[in-house]
């Protein structure tokens, strides 16, 4: 009997240590029935031609050409989303930040420069509204910006959106057809810091990705 006992005993402490190795995986989700497609006029290309070195700083930055691009952003049905730009040339910018973006290497592994893209809420339209706010969220979309009129960076880890209501903190509005002006700030290294021995070609590529909220 006393066996018996024994047995039954280690066989529940065999059953309670499988037990104890498992753990649950749970998958969540919405398929969401709107999709919204942005584009970029000129097929998304700043192409700023062949540039002398002897128009470069000796040591410091050189600022090119302010340039602008058109975004229009259509969707199936009125959606809240948020647009984030991934950096293509990641850890080639020669300032260390989430709004700066990279155009690439020279021959000697040295950083060419940088570029930032911002959007300005005043030549932004949403739909028919009269007027449009930005706001952005550094949360992942748990906590919003107070939604203003002010320029807004694009950033590579922040989420960034438009509202028809000024001073809200709620994220953006649902939107079916966004246009807006995307200005594109470019900076070359200066001149002491690359290697100029051969011709160096900028060489940014960044994706922009909308979000669904």
């Amino acid at each position: 009997m006393n066996r018996y006992v024994t047995a039954l005993s280690t066989l529940m402490l065999m059953n309670s240590a499988l037990a104890a190795s498992t753990v649950d995986l749970t998958i969540t989700g919405l398929i969401t029935p709107a999709a919204c497609t942005p584009l970029l006029s000129s097929a998304g290309l700043i192409d700023y031609g062949k540039i002398s070195q002897q128009d470069l700083n000796a040591d410091r930055s050189t600022r090119l050409p302010v340039r602008n691009l058109q975004l229009t952003v259509g969707c199936d049905g009125a959606s809240r989303y948020a647009l984030r730009m991934r950096d293509n040339r990641d850890g080639s910018a020669m300032v260390n930040s989430e709004i700066y973006y990279g155009l690439g290497l020279d021959s000697s592994g040295n950083r060419i420069g940088l570029y930032s893209m911002s959007f300005d809420p005043l030549q932004t339209v949403v739909d028919s509204l009269g007027q449009a706010y930005g706001t952005e969220s550094t949360t992942g979309g748990v906590a919003w910006r107070t939604a203003n009129t002010r320029p807004i960076d694009i950033g590579a880890n922040s989420y960034l959106g438009f509202t028809d209501l000024e001073g809200s903190t709620a994220g953006p509005s649902a939107i079916q057809n966004l246009s807006s002006t995307v200005k594109i700030e470019a900076l070359i290294n200066a001149k002491q810091n690359l290697d100029l021995s051969t011709e160096v070609p900028l060489d940014g590529s960044a994706t922009l990705e909308v979000v669904y909220l």
